[in-house]
């Protein structure tokens, strides 16, 4: 069998100079991107980050933080003091307060604390109204020197507002959070589902 090699001798040269055109063209020519986007982060897999607060009576403390866009769960219990086990009827020298699991991608610590300045009279000394005792007073729990330094720096802007009163807020280094009994959990959220709005956090 006989090849024609005239067309071939023709069709090859005419692909070349396709193929050429095609990669000079700039409409029909395969360009690749300079980088490959990132795949977006899945939030479900993203570590929540906890703080804990005391603000006198927990049960309004829940409530407060719970309604924050960012924060997962709350949970109310005891911290501050050197009791073992303690409990609502025997706190020895702890303070009533909330644990906040949060996303630091939605909410951060430095936000926390201005509804921690927000919610609480921190100048009163161990009590909020009616609510007075040791159990009640003010501190905030840091984990690591940059939640001490955020927490030094906010207190110092409180106390700034005013000279006429002591900001009377301790900044303590979390040792332990010893969890409250289950009645006292959610306590506020199921006596009245709506006490708070959510504020507006910048």
């Amino acid at each position: 069998m006989k090849v024609d090699k005239s067309n071939s001798s023709f069709l090859s040269p005419f692909l070349c100079l396709t193929i050429i055109l095609l990669a000079l063209n700039p409409v029909v020519s395969i360009r690749f991107p300079d980088r490959i986007p990132e795949v977006p982060k899945d939030p479900s897999n993203q570590p929540l980050q906890t703080a804990v607060f005391a603000l006198g009576c927990f049960w309004r403390s829940e409530a407060a933080f719970g309604c924050l866009n960012g924060v997962v769960r709350t949970s109310v219990g005891y911290a501050g003091g050197s009791k073992p086990n303690p409990e609502y009827r025997s706190l020895g020298d702890h303070a009533e307060c909330v644990q906040v699991e949060y996303d630091p991608e939605v909410i951060g610590f430095r936000q926390l604390l201005e509804v921690f300045w927000s919610n609480h009279d921190s100048r009163q000394v161990f009590g909020q109204g009616p609510d007075v005792g040791n159990q009640y007073r003010s501190i905030i729990f840091t984990s690591g020197t940059e939640e001490s330094r955020l927490a030094a720096v906010s207190k110092e802007r409180e106390q700034s507002k005013s000279k006429s009163s002591i900001v009377t807020t301790q900044i303590q280094q979390l040792e332990a959070f010893h969890p409250a009994e289950p009645e006292h959990q959610k306590f506020e959220l199921k006596r009245n589902p709506f006490p708070f709005h959510r504020p507006n956090i910048m």
